[in-house]
C-alpha cells in the first residue's frame, strides 16, 4: 500500500511543480498589470498639483513685471506734463505784449534788392510769429519799446524785426548786419506814398520867416 501511495506521489510531483511554475508568472503578470494602472493615476494626481502651482506662479510673475512698466509710464507722462507747463509759461505774453502783437503786419512783404520776408502768426501760440526769408527762419515774440516801434525778437537766434509806420527791417544783432531792409506790407505802402506826397517837416529845416 505504501508503495502504491509513494508511486502516486512520484507521478503527481512533476505535475504539481509544473502547475506552480505556470501560476507564478501569471501572478507576477497580474501584479504588474494591477500596479501599472495604480501607478499612472498616482503619477497624474501628483503631476496636477505641480502644474497648478506653475500656473499659479505665472500670473504673479506677469503682475510683478507689469508694475514697473506702469510706474515708468506714469512717471514719463508726469514729466511730459511738467515740461509742457514750463514751455507754456515761458511762451505766455503779458497784456501789453499781446497788444503789440495785434499791430504786427503779416504776409509776404517785398524788400529792397528783390528780397522778401514772410511774417506768419503762430496759431498754436498767440502773439508769436514765424519770420522767414531766403537763408533765414526765426521764431519771434513781441518786446515792449519806449518809442512805440513794433519790435519782435528771437532771443535764441539773435534776430530782431522792427516795424514802423512806413517800413520794416530785419536785423541779426549777433552778426551786426541787416538781413532785409525797406520791407513793406500793403498798409505800409500806403503810408510811404502819403509821406512822399506830404513829407514831414524836419527839425533841421529852417523855420518859415514870420510875416
Amino acid at each position: 500500500m505504501k508503495f502504491v501511495i509513494a508511486s502516486a506521489l512520484m507521478l503527481l510531483a512533476p505535475a504539481f511543480a509544473l502547475a506552480q511554475t505556470t501560476a507564478q508568472p501569471a501572478a507576477k503578470s497580474d501584479t504588474k498589470a494591477a500596479a501599472k494602472p495604480a501607478a499612472k493615476p498616482a503619477a497624474k494626481t501628483a503631476a496636477k498639483p505641480a502644474e497648478g502651482k506653475t500656473a499659479a506662479k505665472a500670473p504673479a510673475k506677469s503682475h510683478a513685471k507689469a508694475e514697473p512698466t506702469s510706474s515708468r509710464t506714469q512717471l514719463k507722462s508726469a514729466t511730459n506734463q511738467v515740461a509742457a507747463g514750463i514751455i507754456a509759461a515761458e511762451a505766455a505774453l503779458s497784456p501789453a505784449e499781446l497788444a503789440i502783437a495785434e499791430r504786427v503786419h503779416v504776409g509776404r512783404m517785398p524788400c529792397e534788392l528783390g528780397a522778401f520776408v514772410t511774417v506768419t502768426a503762430d496759431p498754436a501760440t498767440p502773439g508769436h510769429f514765424h519770420v522767414e526769408g531766403k537763408g533765414f527762419k526765426y521764431y519771434m515774440s513781441p518786446v515792449a519799446t519806449t518809442t512805440g516801434t513794433v519790435r519782435l525778437e528771437d532771443a535764441k537766434g539773435g534776430a530782431v524785426w522792427l516795424q514802423i509806420a512806413n517800413k520794416s527791417m530785419l536785423m541779426n544783432q549777433r552778426a551786426g548786419q541787416r538781413l532785409a531792409d525797406e520791407c513793406m506790407s500793403p498798409e505800409q505802402v500806403v503810408v510811404a506814398e502819403a509821406i512822399k506826397k506830404n513829407p514831414p517837416v524836419s527839425v533841421l529845416d529852417p523855420l518859415p520867416a514870420a510875416k
